[in-house]
């Protein structure tokens, strides 16, 4: 599926995870592996759009890492890769401020 040229593909992004990115110390984007999150593969960008201000950044994509669950992606990553700054306490329900339970379990 990902034998093809590069796609730029679109997602909106809270100001924080946002600056975090552009200041290069949030490394990993967390989304639900869902049918849209599936298109993406390595060589693709994304253009985040801040929800806030309008204002883009385009990035490239290194790799496509799926885990069956984020309590494993967070034990893969330090937390400031992220997003997390140094004095937050990672934890993996804190994505459930984005996603509902039930679509976290499927």
């Amino acid at each position: 599926m990902c034998n093809k040229s590069s796609v730029t593909h679109l997602m909106n992004l809270n100001s924080e995870p946002f600056e975090a990115i552009r200041c290069g110390s949030k490394t990993v984007e967390m989304r639900l592996n869902d049918e849209k999150r599936q298109l993406i593969c390595r060589g693709d960008f994304i253009r985040f759009t801040n929800t806030e201000t309008g204002e883009e950044l385009t990035v490239k994509v290194l790799d496509r890492l799926v885990y069956p669950s984020f309590t494993e992606l967070y034990s893969e990553h330090d937390k400031i890769s992220i997003g997390y700054k140094e004095n937050e306490v990672a934890d993996p329900s804190d994505m459930l401020e984005y996603y509902p339970k039930e679509r976290v379990e499927k």
